[in-house]
C-alpha cells in the first residue's frame, strides 16, 4: 500500500479538511471526532476534546491525506505537524520495518491493538520523522 501523508492540527482540523477540499474540489471527507470513538473507562474524555477531529481522510489528487487534532493541551509545533503513515497488510513486514525505524529513534506508541487496528504504533526516527503503522485489511 502507500504511504500517506498524515498532517495535525491544534484544534482547526475540521477547517483546514473544509478548504483544501475546496481547494483541491476533492470530494467530501470521512471524518471522525474524538467524542464519536468508543469511550474508555481509564481515560475520560475532556468535553474540550469532543469536537477535535480525531481522524480525518481526503483523497487529493488520487492520495489520501489524513488529518488529526492534538488532544487539548498537547504542544503542536507548525512545520512539525506532518507524519507519514505507513498502512499495511502484511503483519510480519508492518511489524520489521516499525522494529528497523525504531532503532536509534523513540517509540511514541509501541505496535498495539486499539479500537480502530488490530495493530498500530508511531515512531520518531533517527532523523526526526513522524511515522504512524497501521495494519490494514
Amino acid at each position: 500500500m502507500a504511504i500517506n501523508v498524515y498532517m495535525v492540527f491544534d484544534g482547526d482540523a475540521y477547517e483546514a479538511i473544509r478548504y483544501y477540499e475546496k481547494v483541491f474540489d476533492a470530494g467530501k471527507a470521512e471524518i471522525m471526532t474524538f467524542g464519536e470513538a468508543p469511550p474508555h473507562p481509564e481515560y475520560p474524555l475532556p468535553e474540550e476534546a469532543k469536537q477535535r477531529v480525531m481522524h480525518g481522510r481526503l483523497e487529493i489528487n488520487g492520495s489520501d491525506v489524513m488529518f488529526s487534532d492534538t488532544f487539548p493541551g498537547s504542544i503542536l509545533n507548525k512545520g512539525d505537524n506532518i507524519t507519514l503513515a505507513v498502512v499495511l497488510e502484511d503483519e510480519e513486514t508492518l511489524r520489521t520495518q516499525f522494529n528497523r525505524l525504531k532503532e536509534g529513534g523513540v517509540v511514541q506508541m509501541e505496535l498495539q491493538e486499539t479500537f480502530c487496528s488490530k495493530l498500530y504504533g508511531q515512531v520518531i526516527d533517527r532523523f526526526g520523522i513522524s511515522w504512524q503503522f497501521n495494519l490494514g485489511e
